[in-house]
C-alpha cells in the first residue's frame, strides 16, 4: 500500500473572520494553526502534504509555510480553479464565493494516486487524531470503507458567535447519517441548535465531524457525480452562493450505499479561528502546549 499522505483545504477565504485567515499567525515563532497540523502529522508518520489553495495565494502560502517546512515534508500545491466545472456548466458571471470543499478535493485527483487524509487549514485537531488516522489509512483502509475522526462538540464549539457542525449518528462504529447544521451555540449558557428556523438544545456530547476524512482515490468518481448533481439542482437558483461540502457529499454517499465510513474518535480538544475574537484563545492554548513540552518552541529549527 502506498504512504498515506496528508491533505489540507486552504483555499477559502473566511467570510467571516475577513481576510486570508489560513496562513494567520498564532504562534510565538511565527506560525499558523496549519503549522501545528502539519508538525503533529510529520510525527505520526506523514511525509507529504498536498496543499489545496487559490493559484493568486500561492506566493503567500509559499513565503509563510512552504519555504519553511520543505526541508521535513514534500510540498505539493493543488489549485483550487473555479472554472473547473463539469461539461455543460460554466462560471456564473458575478459570483466570488469558491464551490464548497467537495469541489476543493476534487482538485486533487489527479495527484492523489493512494490512501489520504484530508482536514480544514484552520482547524486545530490535535496529536492523538494524526496518529489514529495514519495507522487506519496504513493497516485498514479499503477502496469502499474509508473512515472520519469524530469530535465532542462541546470541545469544538466558539462563544464568539454560531457555529456550523455536521452531526453525526453512530451505528455498530460506522457513519450511519450526518446532518450539517448551520448555526450551534451558546444562549445563556445552554448549547443549541437551529432546526427548522427554532433554536432548541442539543446534546453537548454529539459526536461531529470536523471536516476530518480518510480517502482513497476511488472516492473521486462519485464526488464527481454528486457534484454535477448538485449543480444541476442548485446552480440556477442560486448561483452566486451555492456550495457543496464534504460532510454532504458523505452522507449521499452513505445514502446510496455506496460506501461505508468507520468512526474515529478523538478526545482532543479542538480549537480554531472562526471568528477574530477567538483569536487570542487559540494563541494562550498553543502557548500552554510549548510551554507544556507537547510541542518545541520553533517547529520547525
Amino acid at each position: 500500500m502506498k504512504k498515506p499522505v496528508l491533505v489540507i483545504l486552504a483555499a477559502g477565504m473566511g467570510s467571516r473572520y475577513g481576510g486570508l485567515k489560513q496562513i494567520e499567525t498564532v504562534g510565538n515563532n511565527g506560525e499558523s494553526i496549519i503549522d501545528f497540523s502539519i508538525f503533529d502529522a510529520k510525527e505520526a508518520g506523514f511525509e507529504t502534504v498536498v496543499l489545496i489553495i487559490r493559484s493568486e495565494h500561492e506566493k503567500a502560502f509559499e513565503e509563510a509555510l512552504g519555504s519553511k517546512i520543505r526541508k521535513h515534508m514534500n510540498v505539493v500545491y493543488s489549485y483550487q480553479n473555479m472554472n473547473d466545472l463539469p461539461n455543460g456548466f460554466e462560471y456564473p458571471q458575478g459570483r466570488d464565493k469558491p464551490w464548497g470543499t467537495t469541489h476543493a478535493l476534487l482538485a486533487c485527483r489527479d495527484i492523489l494516486d493512494g490512501p489520504f487524509m484530508i482536514i480544514n487549514a484552520d482547524d486545530y485537531y490535535g496529536k492523538h487524531s494524526f496518529k489514529v488516522m495514519y495507522d487506519y489509512l496504513s493497516n485498514e483502509i479499503m477502496d469502499n470503507e474509508y473512515a472520519m475522526v469524530g469530535y465532542i462538540l462541546e470541545n469544538t464549539v466558539t462563544h464568539s458567535g454560531m457555529v456550523t457542525r455536521a452531526i453525526c449518528e453512530n451505528e455498530g462504529g460506522y457513519l450511519r447519517k450526518i446532518v450539517e447544521r448551520p448555526r450551534i451555540g451558546y444562549l445563556d449558557g445552554v448549547l443549541t441548535v437551529e432546526v427548522d428556523g427554532q433554536m432548541v438544545d442539543i446534546d453537548p456530547k454529539s459526536q461531529v465531524s470536523m471536516n476530518y476524512w480518510g480517502f482513497t482515490p476511488a472516492v473521486f468518481p462519485y464526488f464527481q457525480f454528486v457534484f454535477r448533481r448538485f449543480l444541476e439542482n442548485e446552480l440556477q437558483g442560486n448561483p452566486l452562493k451555492c456550495e457543496h461540502v464534504l460532510p454532504t457529499a458523505v452522507g449521499e454517499g452513505l445514502a446510496e450505499d455506496q460506501f461505508r465510513v468507520k468512526m474515529l474518535t478523538s478526545s482532543d480538544r479542538w480549537f480554531g479561528v472562526t471568528y477574530r475574537e477567538d483569536k487570542p484563545l487559540v494563541v494562550e492554548a498553543l502557548a500552554r502546549m510549548k510551554d507544556e513540552g507537547l510541542y518545541p518552541s520553533d517547529l520547525w529549527k
